[in-house]
């Protein structure tokens, strides 16, 4: 399962809750998957693919290779 380097966000799994008459009826599953892309970084001084988040890319918190 791919996750971002940075700040290791994945894949989450939790409850889609549907809500009748005022009472919580039923109960199903729900993935909620993070932004990620595949971008080619500097890490260490050498350009390698890795998937990084969006929100990681965005503040510049990985330098991108060209």
């Amino acid at each position: 399962m791919a996750k971002c380097i940075v700040c290791n966000k994945e894949t989450t799994w939790g409850n889609d809750l549907s809500i009748t008459r005022s009472h919580i009826s039923k109960r199903n599953s729900r993935t909620v998957k993070p932004n990620l892309r595949r971008v080619k970084a500097l890490i260490n001084g050498e350009a390698k693919r890795v998937f990084v988040c969006a929100k990681c890319l965005r503040s510049g918190k990985i330098k991108r290779a060209n």
